[in-house]
């Protein structure tokens, strides 16, 4: 953690004495604030962040040995509970945060600004935004796992009768209409930019909440919460409709403006799409190599040093030693403290392009039929694979972004203290119960695959284990870009600016643009052509370009797609097989369970028995 990070991960003490006390002045008044972030930071932790968590994205296995608490990855498993809910932030229970304690830490805050004397009207105003920010940012949190929400405007007085605080739920259009009003109030007093990058490096400004609030446009646009006919008749105990009957296409259109806002602002202050290739630790490296190492620096980069990066948290990423495979002897030793375990489905790999640009099931030139025969490292992929290998012909033809992001048995793993590509270390995973492989279950990849995006390439697991940190995205510029083009699609239909926004993405990731390489390598060239078609390509561009980044769970939910995707078995390879032919061939690791009321969290059914007000969800 670096030293300029340090102040915003101090959590204000539950226990400081008098309100006087906390903002007697400006210093003290600075600490209560960076309470106010405290929460938002403890956000980076994955694990509890159903966006990533539920995605399908990565399996974790049922093991005897707990290296954390994993039961934000078992939720796809339907042990979900009204008893004790899991991933609980509406009462901070069960892996869970407490966000409407945060949001009571805010509004002390608001309510007591005006009491430091020292504190001068300028950074008042931006002190002001930037708690309204994390107000709306909260609350907005909520609204994304439980729909409508209760709206803690103001904190109770301490002598409040107790029937007064049996708060009701506002519908779901005023709890969007409430939160957005607060990040408006909050925008024109936030700094365009950071300028003292040693001490406020990671604070609220413009282009940051431009941009989160095009994100909050486009989730209250989106088939969860606009017109959702599975909620139609979800009403409170007064009778009231919690949820909008009708589908209201405008609110598209209000989301594309607000994405276009936000590029407009992100670029103005010169984000940019980024291509750096890094330089640290490389040795003789092809070019064909550096393209790979340039898309994994999109995240595993350092925060300050990348260009597109728009909203991170002062929290590393800390699970290096679960994405990155044994690649020595030394490192089996291991096993037990890294264990190389989180492990990628055949289903996410399948969702990336061939080299052609468009999806493996679409591209008449590549044999979908027989892409688990095993096939020979070539020449031509010697880059990505180990050549002269013998791996599944799936991994071959593939477009970048897949070995960039996926580490697979004969894939080159290039760093782990190795710096030329020549002597690059490649996964042998059907070795991995072979004499020297994992010692136990418990360091075993269930499916042969590893996320490799979320590994530095400069992380080392040897003898010893050395993790180069990193922050994983909120929200960057690619991501945003996307946002915009669903945006434009879902309002009008498909447009020569969703292709050209759709199409900056792409070209980064070397491949040819969308209604080109449809039209001459796809089955079905007239696709881009047509909304839902288009509405498909954006949800799979989405998917692959973010994925492993926290956002493919919440797409997915907000697409009311999840259930499709978790009502198919999640497979991998038969890793117990050391010979290619029958090590190539799925087998089922987890089988999902996920249904209709999962796509809202339930409420604690004492919270429900304590606030007689609170409706529970829908099917709980």
């Amino acid at each position: 953690m670096s030293v300029s990070c340090k102040k915003y991960l101090d959590i204000v003490p539950d226990n400081v004495g008098t309100l006087d006390y906390a903002f007697r002045n400006r210093n003290e008044a600075e600490n209560y604030l960076f309470g106010c972030y405290s929460t938002m930071q403890q956000l980076a932790e994955v694990t509890r962040n159903a966006g990533f968590t539920t995605s399908s994205e990565i399996v974790y296995p049922i093991l005897q040995a707990h290296f954390f608490d994993e039961s934000g990855f078992n939720l796809i498993r339907g042990v979900q509970s009204s008893g004790n809910p899991i991933l609980n932030y509406w009462g901070g229970t069960n892996n869970g945060l407490s966000m409407y304690k945060a949001i009571r830490r805010c509004n002390i805050m608001l309510e007591n600004i005006d009491k430091p004397i020292d504190l001068g009207e300028p950074e008042k105003k931006r002190w002001l935004a930037e708690v309204k920010f994390l107000k709306a940012y909260y609350h907005y949190y909520l609204i994304r796992m439980y729909g409508p929400v209760i709206l803690i405007k103001e904190n109770n007085p301490v002598d409040v009768d107790i029937e007064a605080t049996k708060r009701k739920r506002a519908t779901l259009d005023e709890s969007f209409a409430y939160v957005l009003s607060l990040i408006n109030e909050a925008i024109p007093d936030l700094p365009a930019r950071i300028e003292n990058r040693t001490t406020e490096f990671g604070r609220i400004t413009k282009f940051m909440a431009m941009s989160v609030k095009a994100e909050m446009l486009i989730t209250q646009a989106s088939p969860l919460f606009n017109g959702n006919p599975d909620y139609t008749n979800f009403k409170d105990k007064d009778g009231r409709s919690l949820f909008p009957a009708t589908y209201d296409a405008q609110k598209w259109r209000i989301a594309a403006d607000a994405c276009k806002e936000a590029i407009t602002e992100c670029e103005a202050q010169s984000l940019k799409l980024s291509t750096l290739v890094p330089s640290n630790g490389i040795g003789n490296v092809s070019d064909e190599l550096k393209s790979i190492l340039s898309l994994q620096a999109i995240v595993t980069q350092r925060w300050e040093d990348n260009p597109e990066l728009i909203w991170a948290l002062n929290y590393g990423f800390g699970y290096q030693g679960y994405t990155i495979p044994k690649l020595t002897s030394k490192s089996v030793s291991m096993a037990n403290t890294y264990p190389s375990n989180w492990a990628v489905p055949i289903s996410t790999t399948d969702l990336f392009y061939t080299d052609k640009g468009v999806p493996i099931t679409e591209d008449k030139t590549w044999d979908y039929a027989n892409r688990f025969t095993p096939q020979i490292g070539d020449d031509a992929h010697k880059h990505y694979i180990k050549q002269g290998y013998e791996t599944a012909k799936t991994n071959f033809h593939r477009e970048k972004r897949y070995y960039a992001d996926l580490g697979f048995d004969g894939g080159i793993w290039f760093g782990n203290g190795i710096v030329d590509e020549d002597k690059a270390y490649y996964v042998q995973s059907r070795s991995q119960f072979a004499i020297g492989g994992p010692k136990s279950l418990n360091s075993t990849n269930v499916t042969g695959y590893w996320p490799k995006k979320i590994a530095n390439y400069l992380s080392t697991m040897d003898e010893n284990f050395t993790a180069v940190d990193f922050k994983l995205p909120l929200i960057r510029l690619g991501g945003l870009y996307l946002l915009y083009a669903e945006a434009l699609n879902e309002a009008d239909g498909p447009s020569a600016e969703a292709y050209d926004y759709i199409d900056k993405v792409r070209t980064r990731a070397g491949l040819q643009g969308l209604v080109a390489a449809w039209q001459a390598y796809s089955k079905n060239p007239s696709k881009p052509s047509t909304k839902e078609g288009l509405r498909q390509i954006i949800h799979q561009e989405r998917r692959i370009e973010l994925c492993f980044e926290g956002q493919s769970g919440w797409d997915l939910r907000r697409w009311k797609e999840l259930q499709d995707v978790l009502s198919r078995p999640m497979q991998g390879w038969s890793i117990y097989e050391a010979n290619a032919v029958n090590y190539y061939r799925p087998q089922t690791v987890v089988i999902p369970v996920f249904g209709l009321r999962d796509y809202l969290w339930p409420f604690s059914s004492t919270d429900v028995v304590v606030n007689e007000n609170l409706t529970q969800n829908p099917y709980w």
